[in-house]
């Protein structure tokens, strides 16, 4: 039911009926019955108090937005603006990783409550619905006794062809779960990575760092290896969809656990074997890159060889340069080190590969009461919003389930938490990543595309709110919002000309469903922005506070950032933006994200196909609120000049420039 303290208004028209579906549990799949206008959106909340978890909240109608272009109720909360028309990524799944770890605490419950548990986590109706793991290949720093290989051999022994391979060690509880988990969830996917080669295949001997024996027979006999993992799971009813060749390569000195410190060209040696032996046994197993944070920590870069150096910051982008980068699917990322956009920037690089993000693990708080509330958080912008919004067609956790000491296992992470933590008595408890985690599974399916949605908030954490969209196949539009303040914020979600308002508790995680198209959808199609550039006068604030909001904020595609004037509006200040090449729009909007207030006073507007002759849009205008929108014909234009003709004590910002040309056809 929804709950009093949660304001829910729609624009300009009365709120939709609230409650769940009869019999629904308050956690399910979202409701997909299509509806003819006037379009609700459902609604489910994570509270970092934990009072709602995954909760249903009912519904909340579209009504008449306020655009910029006249009609519609006006509304000073930030709008966010959804967008079908301009699409990236195409999701593939979210989950974790059965570890031997958290085979061994699942094992330790009894059938019925181990059955529950699976079920819980991987059902797509009553569950998370959670459809890829990434499963270690051997011994991974959680490991319940001493780490191991498949091919483990006594010291100064070899075996390059791998005769003694053997994944007996999985037979007994990993593979049965995994097998358990796709019976649950037939859509679940695996992607695979080992944490060390065999000892006999290292200098030092040792799974605990070292590296690959710089040997045409050695790299020939780990691609061998991990073939044969994937032969002997599929073998066993476990198919590999994807592998990576190591975790963590530039980890040079693991802390008491399986490690191998692999330069991009020991890589690069191994792929080249491994992707022929893949093609010749015809599996279809995708080869990713990496593995490794999004950026190199500093102690691993400090301790770096000399002679490899190249790989500091830009491990991936040497692989993918290389030949092996013809077997390589793409590049795998993790959360422990740097910022999600470092994926944007692979991306523009590397546009033709997949980015996958696939481990981080929550960690216990120094106050233990307060990790729930910081692992929702921290993982909601970072994860659930940071890493889809970079291009990351998966989410993946770390440890599916773990005992409340963050255990058992030997070596690394003291104070790791699991999606779930299974307590001695049998106790099975969800953590935030539980939560978190399921604001995408249950609603994102496999097949759906990111789609455009302005957003106000950083990884970094501004205060703002932070959001992502989707399509699913079916045609239902996702939008999972989060709530950066610690007080309640009310915003407005827009696509077309249809909006509702709400008000997220402080620190919240919503997701949003809806099905069916809001009136005015689809009558414009958004124009790419790549490759836009502005100049404004003036250049941007004098004041020490916003010297960095420049005017190529205004055509980043991100609304977090923005252009502004540091003083207050003056007739003459302008914006003029260059699209690169001559676009057929037929509408601009100018949109001051979160800085509601500061629209223009007085306003014209100016467009060129060639920025020497000039025709106007608008020769008088007056701003009214986050957007500025001038009607266009349709005609060539290159630039679009706004000038300001009043003045006022509030400053000017544009977050975000936004042209669109004639319909969009799906």
């Amino acid at each position: 039911m929804a709950r009093s303290r949660l304001i829910a208004v729609s624009l300009g028209t009365a709120i939709a009926a609230v409650g769940a579906s009869a019999g629904a549990s308050a956690a399910n799949t979202p409701d997909r019955a299509g509806a003819p206008a006037p379009v609700a959106a459902h609604v489910w909340v994570t509270t970092p108090d934990g009072t709602d978890k995954l909760s249903d909240l009912g519904t909340v109608a579209f009504g008449a937005a306020d655009t910029g272009a006249g009609g519609g109720a006006a509304t000073t909360a930030p709008t966010i603006v959804v967008d079908p028309t301009r699409t990236f990524q195409t999701m593939q799944g979210f989950g974790g990783a059965i570890t031997d770890s958290s085979a061994s605490v699942l094992y330790g419950l009894a059938p019925a409550a181990r059955t529950a548990t699976m079920r819980e986590l991987f059902d797509p109706a009553t569950g998370d619905g959670l459809d890829y793991l990434r499963q270690p290949i051997g011994a991974s720093d959680f490991v319940t006794t001493a780490a191991y290989t498949y091919d483990d051999l006594p010291a100064g022994q070899t075996d390059y062809q791998q005769r003694h391979f053997s994944i007996a060690h999985d037979q007994a509880q990993i593979l049965p779960l995994l097998r358990e988990a796709k019976a649950i969830n037939p859509r679940l996917q695996i992607i695979a990575t080992p944490w060390s080669p065999p000892a006999w295949m290292k200098t030092g001997g040792s799974l605990d760092g070292g590296r690959l024996i710089d040997d045409p027979r050695i790299y020939r006999s780990y691609a061998l290896y991990l073939l044969k993992f994937i032969e002997a799971y599929r073998a066993n009813g476990v198919t590999v969809n994807a592998i990576t060749v190591q975790n963590e390569p530039q980890n040079r000195t693991p802390n008491g656990y399986p490690g191998t410190d692999m330069s991009s060209t020991q890589e690069e040696k191994v792929i080249e074997d491994l992707g022929p032996m893949l093609r010749a046994a015809g599996l279809d197993t995708q080869i990713f890159a990496y593995d490794h944070n999004w950026t190199e920590h500093p102690n691993d870069a400090a301790a770096t060889p000399p002679d490899e150096t190249a790989d500091i910051n830009a491990y991936p982008q040497n692989v993918l340069s290389s030949s092996a980068s013809r077997w390589v699917t793409g590049v795998a990322y993790h959360c422990y080190y740097g910022d999600p956009s470092a994926m944007t920037a692979l991306h523009n690089q590397f546009p033709d590969k997949a980015i996958y993000f696939t481990e981080c693990s929550g960690s216990q708080s120094a106050n233990p009461a307060n990790t729930f509330s910081d692992t929702l958080k921290w993982h909601a912008r970072n994860l659930i919003i940071g890493a889809t919004r970079n291009w990351a067609e998966t989410v993946i956790n770390w440890n599916l389930a773990l005992n409340p000491d963050g255990g058992p296992h030997v070596g690394g992470c003291g104070t790791c938490t699991g999606i779930v933590t299974v307590a001695a008595d049998g106790t099975v408890t969800n953590d935030a990543e539980y939560y978190t985690l399921g604001h995408l599974a249950r609603f994102v399916k496999p097949g759906a595309v990111r789609i455009a949605s302005t957003s106000f908030g950083t990884t970094g954490w501004n205060g703002q709110v932070m959001d992502v969209a989707f399509r699913d196949p079916d045609g239902t539009t996702v939008l999972v919002a989060h709530n950066e303040n610690d007080n309640p914020q009310t915003f407005a979600v827009r696509e077309g000309d249809q909006a509702f308002t709400y008000t997220l508790p402080g620190g919240a995680l919503a997701t949003f469903t809806w099905r069916g198209t809001p009136t005015g959808a689809y009558a414009l199609r958004q124009v790419d922005p790549t490759g836009w550039t502005a100049t404004a006068q003036p250049n941007g604030p004098t004041n020490s506070c916003c010297t960095g909001d420049v005017a190529a904020n205004a055509v980043d595609a991100d609304a977090s950032t923005r252009y502004s004037t540091g003083a207050g509006q003056t007739p003459g200040q302008y914006l003029q933006v260059d699209f690169g090449k001559q676009v057929r729009a037929k509408q601009v909007v100018f949109d001051t994200g979160a800085s509601t207030g500061d629209y223009p006073r007085g306003y014209t507007i100016t467009t060129s196909a060639d920025g020497a002759t000039w025709t106007t849009a608008v020769a008088n205008g007056q701003g009214t609120g986050q957007f500025t929108t001038a009607q266009l014909t349709g005609a060539p234009v290159r630039y679009v000049r706004i000038t300001l003709t009043a003045s006022s004590g509030s400053w000017w910002s544009v977050a975000d420039v936004r042209a669109y040309t004639s319909g969009f056809g799906w």
